[in-house]
């Protein structure tokens, strides 16, 4: 009888853009919270991506912890506040360090960090992790990015596929 409290074993995961899961996450009703989504329409497009994973969200919930346990390479898309609209961040996230979830993880919303957290807890993921965002000039209900945000597009395109080379790229 299997050992119901041993993790699951997850499949190993590849290198290059084969292991890589790109979420583009908001919502398209509040303008510039549709970035993710515009972002990861272009990325899937994007034949420098070829064989990457691209996943568009409403919001990241628990159950991507099974994509994120599967995959090498995680680049997560959403908006940020700021005072520069339109201003592009990438920041890296430790995997290693995530603190557990002190509430409950089983909401239907979660961050970033609480995301990676439950996969490394459950499914013992620890792939790199990165965050790309983009300054919001407008979250007022309505359709469509702001020209700020919509002109930083190309630029988040070229952060994804910057940070898949890199992570292609044979160490030493």
């Amino acid at each position: 009888m299997p050992d119901l409290h041993s993790k699951p074993r997850r499949p190993r995961p590849v290198s290059g853009a084969e292991g890589t899961l790109i979420v583009g996450y908001g919502n398209t009703l509040r303008r510039d919270d549709g970035l993710g989504w515009r972002a990861a329409e272009l990325l899937a497009d994007d034949p420098r991506l070829r064989g990457a994973r691209v996943l568009w969200q409403q919001q990241l919930t628990p159950e991507l912890a099974v994509d994120v346990g599967e995959a090498s390479l995680v680049i997560l898309i959403d908006v940020a506040d700021g005072d520069e609209a339109g201003a592009l961040s990438v920041r890296r996230l430790d995997p290693a360090v995530m603190a557990a979830p002190a509430g409950s993880a089983m909401t239907h919303h979660l961050e970033p960090e609480t995301l990676i957290a439950l996969a490394r807890d459950l499914w013992n993921a620890s792939p790199a992790v990165f965050v790309v965002s983009v300054v919001a000039a407008s979250l007022e209900v309505g359709d469509g990015l702001s020209e700020a945000v919509e002109q930083a597009l190309p630029a988040v395109v070229d952060a994804v596929v910057a940070i898949v080379a890199e992570h292609d790229r044979p160490a030493g």
